[in-house]
């Protein structure tokens, strides 16, 4: 009786699962085979191409590739009609494969594939490198792929990749957007960039990956806007090598440059240069010229001058007594840089050797004694305190506050930039407005979007100017005057030059660590103009903590002053509508240099050709110019094989494509035409050695 109870138990069991998959398979198989569907065949997005990035001569800063990678479907192939092509052709396939990735043996690609069709997977991916569009056309013409997608099983997925034919230059600028992070122009205007995605039908394939099917409504992603850019590639690359030099050198912890056109408001450089932990190596991680609040120091002095000839109509000639060089305010004592002090200086003195205790007895004298409100209200007329409202989000508050009640020090400290944050932009905005007579203009670094050639948005015209100067002619007139002293006799003499005049201030503040400002520990900076008698372009280099050897390196003289130089002199000899008119002679004619010149023929044609100078050298190659009674000859230059050459009177880089074509190295010091060589011409020497020039 108990067996037939076990038995009945266990036939009743086997017809409960008989019943159950008589069920999935006739009554709910239809409900369960949609549900499939819906989870292995599905709507999904279709990204966009993303708008390009342009600089201002039209030159891409950033545009989308389209890259592919390989897939498979080997369940084409078991039809009899595709069979045969399968088999004729795999082996040859496998072994292209191989030949082409480099990863692994024709045979390992040969049983991934024979074991897919065993399985019937509909898709494999053969491999996850990205591809370009002419190695795709080249897979085309393989064995089995060659019958196309239908017959031969071949699915090539397209990815846009982001590409930028520059490299690193302006990394951080021009942006990027990758995992959670999202900065510069790729982050700021990624919804004009990003385009509208489309739709398509795709099929999970495993892993979290899919491959586009046919059939179902699709809709075509529309691509996103052009971005065109004020940032010009020349001035972006000097700046960048500039500065990344100066730090180098200086073994700073981080600087940045920005380069302005004074009319415009137009951005041409911007850079960013961090010193990444433990290594000498610097990169872009980090926008300083935006967002990297901090004491200005003495570049602050500045809008302190404007105020007091703006309010009290401060002289450049009146008076200062700095005695010593040391000032008690409160429970504070202000030092001078020169520990002797300046004694009884001017005004304008007071500002070219940037003395802090001729400063605040300024302001002290003027400003104080219950008008201190009057300076912050002309700080705030200046848009000092107010945000630039920068296209590159974000970008920083500045902070500058007006002492408390009964506070002494506040005043006079605020006066030389402590105590106070700004950004780099934001002073260097304010130095623009002096170099374009007076007018404040909002930096901006995007100018417009497009669709083609058709403008969809004009950023200029939104472009905040305010209509009134922020000071008076005549304080233009005293305040260029001081900014050009500092450069002629000033803290930045240094920099001085006969071509071209430069206007500007250094600054060089103690860094504030741990609420206490340290010694020996600076933040420096350069912003001026040039040239100075008609401004074109105004800059700011700022230079975080700089460890020079000697003391006076540390400071913005050393430090900041000598990379503006560096850019500015780039910058003036490319632009040739800066340059004086060359000096013309009592008949008439154009004065020419008696001096011999050595160039490449080819340089010598063009830069004939554009100053309309009809002879010109018979030779090809390098050729010797030379000026005698108002006529240029010409001969050429010998290179003899085996031998060093004579480069004097060549330019560096015509120098060293010489010597390094003829295997030597090179190093050089100085600026200018090479004036010697330290193996002389004609010499027999060994490949590898250094020849070592001296320019001037």
């Amino acid at each position: 009786m108990r067996l037939r109870l076990v038995f009945l138990l266990i036939l009743c069991f086997a017809g409960g699962i008989i019943w159950r998959i008589v069920q999935l398979q006739n009554i709910e198989g239809e409900k369960w085979r949609k549900a499939s569907s819906l989870r292995y065949v599905s709507e999904r997005t279709i990204e966009a191409v993303r708008g390009n990035i342009y600089a201002d001569d039209g030159s891409l800063l950033a545009t989308s590739l389209p890259k592919y990678r390989l897939g498979f479907d080997p369940l084409v192939s078991l039809s009899d009609k595709n069979k045969r092509i399968f088999d004729d052709g795999i082996e040859e396939l496998c072994k292209k494969l191989s030949n082409f990735y480099g990863d692994k043996d024709w045979k390992d690609y040969y049983s991934m594939i024979n074991l897919a069709r065993h399985e019937k997977d509909r898709y494999i991916l053969l491999n996850n490198s990205l591809i370009d569009f002419q190695d795709v056309k080249m897979m085309k013409k393989w064995p089995i792929f060659k019958e196309g997608k239908y017959k031969g099983g071949v699915v090539f997925e397209k990815v846009n990749v982001r590409y930028n034919p520059f490299g690193k230059m302006g990394f951080r600028t021009i942006g990027y957007k990758k995992d959670k992070e999202k900065v510069g122009i790729e982050n700021s205007f990624d919804s004009q960039l990003a385009g509208v995605p489309g739709k398509g039908i795709f099929e999970k394939i495993g892993q979290g990956s899919f491959r586009p099917i046919d059939g179902g409504e699709e809709a075509i992603p529309i691509p996103g806007l052009d971005i065109h850019t004020t940032i010009n590639v020349n001035i972006q690359d000097v700046a960048e090598s500039s500065l990344l030099r100066a730090l180098k050198r200086s073994g700073a912890d981080k600087g940045c440059v920005v380069v302005m056109e004074v009319a415009t408001g137009e951005i041409k450089a911007m850079t960013n240069l961090t010193r990444m932990r433990d290594t000498s190596n610097y990169a872009e991680t980090y926008n300083h010229a935006v967002l990297g609040l901090t004491d200005p120091g003495s570049v602050f002095k500045l809008a302190s001058m404007v105020a007091l000839m703006e309010e009290w109509n401060l002289s450049n000639d009146e008076l200062v007594e700095t005695g010593d060089g040391k000032i008690k305010i409160g429970d504070k004592i202000l030092e001078d840089s020169k520990t002797t002090g300046y004694g009884t200086i001017t005004a304008q003195s007071v500002f070219e050797h940037s003395s802090n205790v001729g400063t605040a007895k300024l302001m002290l004298k003027y400003f104080g004694k219950g008008n201190e409100k009057k300076y912050y209200k002309k700080l705030h007329d200046f848009h000092l305190d107010q945000r630039l409202n920068f296209q590159l989000r974000p970008d920083a508050i500045p902070r500058i506050s007006p002492p408390k009640k009964g506070d002494i020090t506040g005043l006079p400290w605020n006066s030389i930039g402590y105590g106070m944050l700004l950004t780099p932009l934001q002073m260097l905005t304010f130095y623009n407005a002096i170099a374009n007579d007076g007018k404040w203009i909002q930096p901006i670094i995007v100018k417009e979007t497009r669709v083609a050639d058709k403008v969809e948005d004009d950023f200029k015209l939104k472009q905040e100017v305010d209509e009134n100067p922020i000071c008076s002619e005549e304080t233009l007139k005293k305040v260029r005057k001081m900014l050009e002293g500092v450069v002629e006799r000033g803290t930045a003499s240094n920099i001085k030059n006969d071509l071209y005049k430069i206007a500007g201030k250094t600054g060089t503040s103690q860094k504030l660590i741990n609420g206490k400002y340290r010694k020996g520990m600076y933040y420096t900076s350069f912003i001026g103009y040039f040239p100075a008698d008609a401004p074109k372009y105004s800059c700011v280099v700022a230079i975080d903590n700089p460890r020079g050897v000697k003391r006076e390196a540390l400071f913005a003289s050393d430090a900041s002053a000598p990379v503006f130089k560096e850019i500015a002199d780039k910058i003036y000899a490319c632009d040739i509508q800066m340059h004086k008119l060359l000096a013309k002679d009592a008949n008439g004619g154009v004065k020419l240099t008696s001096q011999k010149q050595i160039a490449h023929t080819s340089d010598i044609k063009a830069i004939n050709e554009e100053f309309g100078i009809e002879r010109k050298p018979s030779n090809e190659g390098w050729a010797v110019m030379q000026a005698e009674s108002g006529k240029v000859h010409y001969e050429e230059h010998s290179n003899p094989k085996n031998k060093v050459p004579d480069i004097r009177g060549m330019s560096l880089r015509d120098a060293i494509y010489i010597l390094e074509n003829k295997g030597f190295k090179v190093s050089y010091s100085g600026f200018g035409k090479v004036k010697s060589q330290s193996i002389p011409p004609g010499v027999i020497a060994a490949k590898n050695r250094t020849i070592g020039l001296v320019l001037n």
